[in-house]
């Protein structure tokens, strides 16, 4: 949409009329702008209540299982589905901004309409590979997975809030990158649709330095060296889930209730050998759970494999004892049901540094 909003003009060659009626180069441009913005506005809201009204139909109303274990009440849930889609209009105010840049700096050419999908393509690619998590973070697109932090007890608000800003200010420096070409732009000349070297030095090649300026900022406000996956944080978030999803399946078998606090579940991880870093995400985490149960001397553990992304989300996956989490049924008083600590995802928060109370 932002990507064609000004090129269209040039393919109908319609600029100087269009002129003559308005009067203003400002005017128009505004218009534009805000009738893209428009219609992604109504886009995204159109996601937002097909996404909800599909939910609802899928799961119902009922209490579902955040990202840390910790159980959510349908109104806590819903509140947090809408502050995601919420978030996720900064990272596409940037893409839209991008758009309208390219509109605007590559004319009648077709790679103005592709602008934006090619830079949130290359965006998400770059999302999955191994980066120092400022890049990550500092990336205009951040916000379209750091959502994911608000289905955490705490939420996870540092990365989510910065890929706002971040998403934010890419937004305004594209759009006034865009307003400045639109401006200088020679309408009399029929044969002049923006797309010179001088209307793409001017455009494209200055959004380097707000991604520069955004990397300088979130490493120097956060201070995050490396991928942010640590072992010590990985252990946290896998024994925090297990804890909260262990009482899940406490309630299922009709055991007496125990909280997370008397459990005191804790966690051991490495990469299978002494000789391998403990940090940075794949496939090779293994780890060992232990809890203690009221009343009982010994121990439980409980060993899960672990994969982790290099955004922090991870999935556990159960490796014994059989009636803990080796098998992928429980059997309850009314029959067999989904054992929640077979295989359960959970989120590593790449900012966090101050231990989380077991209490949740």
């Amino acid at each position: 949409v932002a990507g064609d909003v000004f090129a269209s003009e040039d393919r109908l060659g319609t600029w100087r009329h269009l002129l003559v009626a308005v009067r203003s180069p400002r005017r128009v441009f505004a218009a534009k702008a805000l009738a893209a913005l428009t219609v992604l506005l109504l886009l995204v809201a159109g996601l937002a209540c097909s996404s909800t009204a599909g939910g609802l139909l899928a799961v119902g109303d009922r209490p579902l299982t955040g990202l840390d274990g910790h159980p959510l009440a349908p109104g806590d849930a819903a509140v947090r589905v809408m502050l995601a889609w919420l978030c996720v209009l900064a990272p596409t105010l940037a893409l839209a901004g991008i758009g309208l840049l390219g509109s605007v700096a590559l004319g009648r050419s077709p790679m103005g309409l592709l602008l934006p999908a090619l830079v949130a393509l290359a965006m998400q690619l770059a999302q999955l590979m191994p980066m120092p998590v400022a890049v990550r973070l500092a990336l205009p697109t951040s916000a379209f997975t750091t959502w994911n932090g608000l289905f955490t007890t705490p939420a996870q608000k540092a990365p989510l809030l910065i890929g706002i800003a971040v998403g934010l200010a890419w937004a305004v420096v594209a759009t006034a990158l865009a307003q400045l070409l639109f401006l200088r732009r020679d309408f009399t000349n029929p044969v002049d649709d923006g797309s010179g070297r001088r209307a793409l030095i001017l455009g494209a090649l200055p959004l380097a330095v707000p991604a520069a300026a955004t990397i300088a900022v979130v490493t120097a406000a956060t201070g995050a060296t490396g991928s942010g996956i640590a072992q010590e944080k990985v252990q946290r978030s896998l024994a925090t889930a297990f804890a909260h999803l262990y009482r899940l399946q406490t309630a299922q078998l009709g055991r007496p209730a125990v909280t997370e606090a008397r459990l005191k579940a804790t966690a051991v991880c490495d990469k299978g050998s002494v000789h391998v870093a403990a940090e940075g995400p794949g496939n090779d985490w293994r780890c060992v759970v232990s809890w203690h149960l009221p009343g009982v001397e010994a121990a439980g553990t409980a060993v899960y494999q672990l994969d982790v992304a290099p955004d922090g989300r991870f999935v556990a996956d159960g490796d014994g004892p059989k009636e803990v989490n080796g098998y992928f049924l429980v059997r309850t008083p009314t029959g067999d049901a989904p054992n929640p600590l077979w295989q359960f995802d959970g989120t590593v928060e790449l900012l966090s540094t101050a231990k989380v109370s077991s209490k949740g």
